[in-house]
């Protein structure tokens, strides 16, 4: 496990030192953060604090996971590379929203099609491209059976591989979308998506090294082993990104220094979809969409959710974590 601790490691520095740096070439060209009006009144003061921070994440998590596997003489399996592709394509996708929102000085990016539409393109090519490359047993990097801890008897193929396909193209873009919107939304106070991101890749980290040593390349005819094609893979990809968070958490933690932007907040939401798919633990992303769309309801109808309260508003704004920091609990 060697590998786990170098590309963990890496990153950590690699984030830790990077950002300083990034925070001030961010500065110097006055890359800032525009506040959105409608939000808390504490969050004017961070008005023109670096914004864009998600690509030193990007860049130390790459950068770990690449070294931890060249410093241990291996080579990266399909599993994390299309893992790293989806990352990469969407934090690219919320560079570009973060871009045009310094550029045209204004809270709102890239307009939600073309937003969608891009992250449609990422989460469609990955989801046909982790159906291939099956390795020396016929394992592709995922499965189109519904998966929870195991495959499932639920297997999206059942009408055939045409149908199989356009249906795990469906239900992963479904888990994509999900994960990158709610980490987006959780991005709202200092540290709260990146500490949170922290726990998860860590977790992840020691669940994807047991399902190595419970591997069915191991115990070959168990009944408990587990299917995950390249556990020890996801476990240095995800041991990177959580040194990645540990490292810019240092600088993002209150009073944030920078922020991660769509750029972390895309690419650390494909980087959970495309992990939980991976490692067959993909139903947790369903669980994690119901309060999504529950503060996307408040942000458009915040007074739908209050019924026969005497006019009373439960929370004042959304997503829910800006509800509390008027009363210091932020």
């Amino acid at each position: 496990m060697k590998a786990v601790v170098f590309a963990g490691g890496i990153s950590l520095v690699i984030a830790l030192l990077g950002t300083p740096l990034f925070i001030r070439y961010l500065t110097r060209h006055q890359y800032g953060q525009f506040i959105r009006q409608d939000g808390p009144a504490s969050h004017l003061v961070k008005r023109g604090t670096p914004t864009m921070g998600g690509v030193v994440i990007i860049l130390a998590l790459v950068l770990g996971w690449l070294g931890g596997n060249l410093l241990t003489g291996r080579t990266p399996y399909a599993s994390s590379m299309l893992v790293v592709f989806l990352i990469v394509g969407l934090g690219f996708v919320g560079f570009l929203d973060d871009y045009i929102k310094i550029r045209q000085e204004r809270s709102l990016g890239l307009r939600a099609r073309y937003k969608i539409l891009g992250q449609a393109v990422v989460g469609i090519a990955f989801a046909v491209l982790v159906l291939q490359f099956p390795n020396a047993h016929g394992e592709t990097p995922a499965s189109t059976s519904i998966s929870f801890l195991r495959d499932t008897v639920l297997d999206l193929a059942y009408w055939g591989p045409a149908v199989g396909l356009i249906l795990f193209i469906i239900w992963s873009n479904f888990l994509i979308t999900a994960w990158s919107n709610a980490v987006n939304l959780t991005d709202g106070l200092d540290g709260l998506a990146t500490g949170a991101s922290l726990v998860f890749f860590g977790a992840y980290t020691l669940i994807c090294i047991w399902q190595y040593n419970q591997w069915c390349g191991f115990t070959s005819g168990a009944s408990q082993c587990y299917e995950v094609r390249d556990p020890r893979d996801l476990a240095i990809l995800a041991a990177a990104i959580a040194g990645a968070c540990f490292g810019f958490l240092w600088w993002n933690a209150s009073p944030a220094k920078i922020f991660m932007g769509d750029t972390g907040s895309l690419a650390l939401g494909g980087a959970i979809a495309g992990i939980t798919i991976m490692s067959r633990t993909e139903p947790a992303g369903r669980d994690h969409r119901r309060p999504v769309r529950r503060d996307r309801r408040l942000v458009r109808h915040p007074d739908r959710l209050v019924q026969d309260l005497g006019g009373k508003r439960v929370f004042k704004m959304a997503p829910l974590h800006h509800h509390f920091e008027p009363h210091g609990l932020g």
